[in-house]
């Protein structure tokens, strides 16, 4: 799959006369375009609904944009259900999954009437405990155990993930709800992560379909919804093929038709909690090379860090980078690109052939539109970046500032040790 930039290097220079790199810039026509299209895909399913990850992106700008077409939100945190509230979602446009989930989260949680994923059957008594009953409507995570393969091929190991319960809990744990008063209930889980295969919701979808069938046989109890969470991924590197999200859905469908439909379930509703999907194409890290350095391999250096986007650090992810305006100059040349953190894996790049840079030349890391301003961090006093969205318009929007000094300083207490201004 070609990476092609969805911003020129005239317009990022123009940009950044106003607002210096590095900076997240995300695409709005790009977020709209796909939350439709997904919305599409599903529309056979009458209460399909696209629950968007806010750990991914939390953003309110672009909770917005995705609140206007029809996505709710997938919260995992009192600050995130903070956000939610703030931006008008309410009742079940939340969606509440955590784990080892404090008390107050809980109630939060409840007050806004979101629908709770519980993670652990031990979580029932915890929320009955402090709620003083259970609410109306629960989901449960379920945890398959075992390795998780797609024709034999081993795509994560569920048996080693912390989140969800064994089946015979999910059936101790629905039993348990239904005589404390729960009507609806969901199922959940999430077996891998960032596949590149049309069989991952498909497969998936049939182990959740059977597992309804078989609790509506044994408990008597219908389930009203499945959540499909997440894993849907997107290629990072350009020598991979993309997802084809239509051919996913009319996986997923053929199961439903085949096995909830004959059991009398042909009226689960299906929810999806896409946060790379949704967002990561359309997202990208603007930075500035400001350094080169010849000793035993070749340099670049730039004034973004593993602090603006630690995947590659954390993880050797791959992210395609495009030296803006040199897009059709020749790859011939090895480099390192790096930022100034005073860690060795602070590298975006690694023996990467690129086009000749050139100090003050602009690079477009690409796919960072999830999972990148959100896993920022303040190590060696670095300050998260801005972040900036073109809009469908072409007009650029501030819509995060980049964080200052001061804001460093702001949870300290200097009252003993420092004048106000001194720092500055």
């Amino acid at each position: 799959m070609k990476k092609t930039p969805f911003v020129t290097l005239e317009q990022v220079q123009e940009i950044s006369k106003q607002y210096p790199t590095p900076y997240y810039l995300y695409e709005e026509a790009g977020i709209r375009s796909n939350a439709r299209r997904l919305k599409q895909a599903f529309s056979w399913n009458k209460g399909f609904k696209e629950y968007f990850a806010v750990k991914a992106t939390p953003n309110p700008f672009i909770l917005k944009i995705l609140q206007e077409e029809g996505c709710g939100v997938d919260c995992s945190s009192l600050t995130e259900l903070c956000m939610a509230k703030a931006l008008g979602f309410y009742g079940e446009e939340i969606k509440f999954s955590s784990n080892t989930t404090p008390a107050e989260e809980f109630v939060y949680a409840h007050k806004q009437n979101a629908l709770i994923n519980l993670d652990d059957f031990t979580h029932l008594a915890f929320l009955e405990k402090h709620l003083g009953a259970l609410p109306e409507t629960l989901c449960f995570r379920f945890n398959p155990g075992g390795l998780f393969s797609i024709n034999n091929q081993i795509m994560d190991n569920p048996k080693e993930a912390k989140f969800g319960m064994t089946q015979e809990q999910i059936f101790e744990a629905l039993r348990f709800a239904k005589q404390k008063g729960v009507k609806r209930f969901g199922l959940h889980s999430f077996l891998a992560s960032n596949t590149l295969t049309n069989a991952y919701y498909p497969k998936l979808a049939e182990i959740l379909f059977s597992l309804a069938a078989q609790i509506k046989n044994s408990l008597g109890i219908v389930i009203d919804f499945i959540n499909l969470s997440g894993g849907i991924g997107i290629p990072y590197h350009p020598d991979e093929s993309e997802n084809d999200i239509f051919s996913i859905a009319e996986g997923i469908k053929k199961h439903y038709q085949d096995i909830l439909i004959p059991a009398g379930l042909g009226g689960i509703s299906l929810f999806t909690e896409l946060g790379r999907y949704m967002l990561a194409p359309y997202g990208a890290l603007i930075t500035q090379t400001i350094h080169e350095k010849h000793i035993y391999k070749e340099y670049i250096g730039c004034d973004a860090c593993a602090v603006n986007l630690m995947r590659p650090a954390m993880y050797k992810a791959y992210h395609h980078i495009t030296v803006l305006g040199k897009e059709n100059a020749p790859c011939d040349h090895l480099y390192d690109i790096t930022g100034s953190l005073c860690e060795n894996n602070d590298k975006f790049a690694i023996d990467r052939m690129l086009p000749k840079i050139d100090l003050g030349d602009y690079l477009f890391i690409h796919d960072t539109g999830a999972h990148g301003f959100a896993m920022g961090y303040n190590y060696n006093g670095k300050l998260r970046s801005a972040e900036l969205l073109l809009q469908a318009d072409g007009q650029v929007q501030l819509i995060r500032r980049a964080e200052t000094i001061k804001d460093y300083f702001a949870t300290f207490d200097f009252t003993e040790l420092l004048t106000p201004d001194t720092y500055l």
